[in-house]
C-alpha cells in the first residue's frame, strides 16, 4: 500500500495501453471472452504485460476489464469469476516481478474494473444500485485477495459511462478493499459529458467526496476529448488526475478495426495531459507498447525540463556563485514597502478592455488614485477571455496616472522562453509587482479551441521570478541585475478541497512567494481557518473583497468561481427588489466583510465588477467629498 501510494504524490506516472487491441492483433476475435484468456492462454497475456513494462509502463492493468458477473454470464463463465480475476492478477504480478529482477525497476499491478455492461436505474436501465455495487464488490474481492504484493497494488475503475456507475464502483472498492488506492475514470461524449449528463466538474467533485485516490477520463472520442475533460476536472478537484484516451476514431480496414493515429501523436498529447494537470497517463483502445514507448520519451523530455527549472531555484543559483542579492522587499516598490512594514494596503482590480481603447480604465485608475488607493491590480485575460494584455494596461496606467500596478501573469499562454522574455521586459520598463498564476483553462473562455501551454504552473512561475530576482534566467545566464519584483501568489480559502490548496500554498511560499492575494472572501470563518492552517509558513495576506451586484452574480461566484458563498448572503441578495437595491446591498455586504477581515490580514483587494469603480471606492469608504 505505501509503495503504491507514492503513485499519487503528484509525480508523473506512465500506465500501460490497451490489452484488447493487443489480443486482437494476435488473432483473438472480438466474439471471444478476453478475460477467459487468463486461464486458457496465459502466456499470451503475460507476454503483453511484459511488452508494456519493457516500453516503460510503471503501472499495468490486469486483463479483467470484463470480468464482472454480468459480462461473464454472457459467456457462461459466471461461476469462474474469482478464478479469472485472480489469474489476471497473478499474470500481471509475474510480469512485474520479472521486470524488477531483470531491470531493477519498480512497477505496480492495477486491478482493472470495467463497466458492468447493463444500464442502471434510474438512467434508462433496470439494474438497481445495490445490485450494481454488489457486482463490483464481488470482482473487487477477487482482485484484492492477498493484499498488495500478492493481489492488486491498486484498483482502476475505468470507462465508466455514467457518474452513477462510477460511484457504485468506487463505493464497492472502498468497502471491500479500503487499504488500496482507487483510480476512477469516466468516458465522455463529444460534448464532454457522461451518458447521464454529468459534467467533468461534477464527476471530479463527487468522486473526490467519495474518497477516490485519483479521478480522470479514459477512452472517449480520443485524446482531444480526454484533454478537454481533464482541463475541466482540474478546476473541481486537487486529487491527482488520470488521462488514458483511446487512439481516436477507428476505421474498418479489410474487416478489421484499426486505429490510425501514430505513437508520436499520442506522445504529443501525453505532454499536454501533464500540462493540463494530469499525473497518471496511459492509453486505451488502439494504443500499443509503441505508443507507450513514445509517451515515455515525451514525458522524460518534460521531466528533464522541469528538473532544469527546479535546479535554477535561487538557493541553487547562489550555491553556484553566479547570482546577485535582490534588494530588500521594502525597496522594490510601494506595495513591497507596505507589505514589509505591515501597513494595511488597498488595491482595486481593473480588468483590461476587450478592445484597443483603454481610456475608461485609465480614467478609473486616475479616479481611484485621487481617492488614495495604493495600487491597481490588473488581471491577465481572466476566465480565458481575449482582452488587451495586462502588461500593456499596467504600463499605461503607471505612465499616465502615476499609480503603482500589480501585474497578473499566467502560465497558460506562454512557454518558459516567453515567460522569461516578458518578465525581463516588464522589469526593464518599471513594472515591479507580479502576481503569479497558473491561469484558467482555455475551454472556460470565449475561444475554447485555443491551446494551453502550461510549461510550468504558478509554483514553477514563482521559481522563475525568484531566479530573475537573483539576476539569473533558468539557464543560469546572468541578466545584468536583479529584476527587483515583489512576488505574490493567489489562494482560495473557501475551496472545497482545502488540503490540496494548503499544500500548494506551502509550495508557493517555499518557491519564494512574499505575499498572497485571496479569492473573494464572504465567510470569515473559512478565512480564519485558512490563516490558522498556513500559520507555520505564513506570509502577508491581502483579502479579496467583491461587491456583489445581483443574486445572479452571487451564484456565478459560487458555482463558476468556486467561491464559498454563505446562504445568508444569497438570501440578502435575493431579497433586493431592484437592480439598484441589489448593488447597494452588495456594497453593504462587502463593507461588512472588509471590517471583519481587517484585523486578520495585511490589506484588501476590492474588485470593481463590470467597471463600477465608484462601487470599489465605496467599499473602501474612500468616496470623494
Amino acid at each position: 500500500m505505501a509503495a503504491a501510494a507514492g503513485l499519487f504524490s503528484g509525480r508523473t506516472v506512465l500506465c500501460d495501453g490497451a490489452m484488447g487491441t493487443m489480443l486482437y492483433s494476435r488473432g483473438v476475435f472480438i466474439n471471444r471472452c478476453y478475460d477467459e484468456l487468463n486461464l486458457t492462454q496465459p502466456e499470451m497475456v503475460e507476454t503483453i504485460h511484459m511488452e508494456y513494462l519493457q516500453a516503460g509502463a510503471e503501472v499495468i492493468e490486469t486483463n479483467t476489464f470484463g470480468a464482472n458477473p454480468f459480462r461473464l454470464e454472457h459467456f457462461g463463465l459466471r461461476g469462474r469469476l474469482t478464478e479469472i480475476n485472480q489469474a489476471g492478477v497473478r499474470l500481471a504480478r509475474e510480469a512485474v516481478e520479472q521486470i524488477r529482477a531483470k531491470q531493477s525497476v519498480e512497477a505496480f499491478v492495477a486491478g482493472a474494473l470495467g463497466p458492468l455492461g447493463v444500464r442502471l436505474e434510474p438512467v434508462g436501465g433496470t439494474l438497481g444500485l445495490r445490485d450494481a455495487r454488489d457486482a463490483f464488490a464481488e470482482q473487487v474481492r477477487a482482485l484484492a485477495a492477498g493484499g498488495p504484493g500478492v493481489g492488486s497494488d491498486l484498483l482502476i475503475a475505468e470507462t465508466m459511462p455514467t457518474l452513477l456507475e462510477a460511484e457504485q464502483a468506487l463505493l464497492a472498492a472502498r468497502s471491500e478493499a479500503p487499504d488500496l488506492p482507487v483510480v476512477v475514470m469516466v468516458s465522455v461524449d463529444e460534448r464532454g459529458l457522461c451518458r447521464d449528463g454529468a459534467s467533468p466538474e461534477e464527476v471530479a467533485l463527487r468522486l473526490t467526496e467519495l474518497g477516490a485516490s485519483a479521478v480522470g477520463c479514459n477512452c472517449s472520442a480520443g485524446p482531444a476529448a480526454v484533454l478537454a475533460a481533464i482541463e475541466r476536472m482540474r478546476s473541481a478537484t486537487t486529487l491527482p488526475l488520470a488521462a488514458m484516451p483511446n487512439e481516436g476514431t477507428p476505421r474498418s480496414v479489410d474487416g478489421r478495426t484499426i486505429y490510425m493515429n501514430s505513437p508520436e501523436y499520442m506522445a504529443s498529447f501525453a505532454k499536454r495531459f501533464i500540462q493540463a494537470g494530469a499525473s497518471l497517463v496511459g492509453g486505451c483502445c488502439g494504443t500499443t507498447p509503441a505508443h507507450v514507448r513514445a509517451m515515455r520519451g515525451s514525458l522524460r523530455a518534460m521531466d528533464a525540463q522541469i528538473e532544469a527549472i527546479e535546479m535554477e531555484s535561487p538557493s541553487r543559483a547562489n550555491e553556484g556563485g553566479a547570482g546577485v542579492q535582490p534588494p530588500a522587499l521594502a525597496e522594490r516598490s510601494r506595495i513591497g514597502w507596505m507589505v514589509a512594514h505591515g501597513a494595511f494596503c488597498n488595491l482595486v482590480e481593473i480588468v483590461p478592455p476587450k478592445g484597443i481603447d483603454c481610456s475608461r480604465e485609465i480614467e478609473g485608475a486616475a479616479y481611484l488614485h485621487g481617492l488614495g488607493v495604493h495600487a491597481i491590480n490588473v488581471p491577465d485575460s481572466p476566465r480565458a477571455s481575449a482582452r488587451m494584455s495586462a502588461q500593456s494596461l499596467c504600463v499605461q496606467i503607471e505612465q499616465k496616472v502615476g499609480i503603482e500596478t500589480v501585474l497578473h501573469y499566467t502560465c497558460r499562454d506562454r512557454n518558459i522562453l516567453s515567460i522569461q522574455s516578458d518578465l525581463i521586459g516588464a522589469s526593464s520598463i518599471g513594472l515591479k509587482n507580479i502576481l503569479c498564476l497558473t491561469g484558467d483553462p482555455p475551454k472556460t473562455g470565449n475561444y475554447p479551441d485555443a491551446t494551453a501551454v502550461f510549461d510550468v504552473d504558478a509554483i514553477g512561475l514563482v521559481r522563475i521570478v525568484e531566479g530573475l530576482n537573483h539576476g539569473l534566467d533558468i539557464g543560469r545566464n546572468a541578466i545584468g541585475a536583479s529584476a527587483g519584483f515583489t512576488v505574490s501568489v493567489a489562494a482560495n480559502p473557501g475551496v472545497p478541497e482545502i488540503d490540496g490548496e494548503i499544500r500548494r500554498f506551502e509550495r508557493k511560499v517555499e518557491a519564494g512567494a512574499e505575499f498572497c492575494i485571496t479569492q473573494p472572501v464572504f465567510d470569515l470563518r473559512l478565512l480564519e481557518q485558512f490563516l490558522a492552517r498556513i500559520a507555520p509558513f505564513r506570509i502577508p495576506v491581502i483579502a479579496g473583497i467583491w461587491p456583489l451586484t445581483s443574486v445572479k452574480n452571487a451564484l456565478f461566484m459560487k458555482n463558476d468561481l468556486r467561491v464559498s458563498m454563505p446562504d445568508q448572503i444569497l438570501a440578502r441578495m435575493s431579497a433586493a427588489e431592484t437592480p439598484d437595491a441589489a448593488r447597494a446591498e452588495g456594497i453593504r455586504i462587502a463593507r461588512e466583510m472588509l471590517r471583519e477581515v481587517r484585523s486578520h490580514v495585511q490589506g484588501a483587494q476590492v474588485s470593481a465588477p463590470f467597471g463600477k469603480y465608484a462601487a470599489a471606492a465605496q467599499v473602501l469608504e474612500l468616496e470623494a467629498e
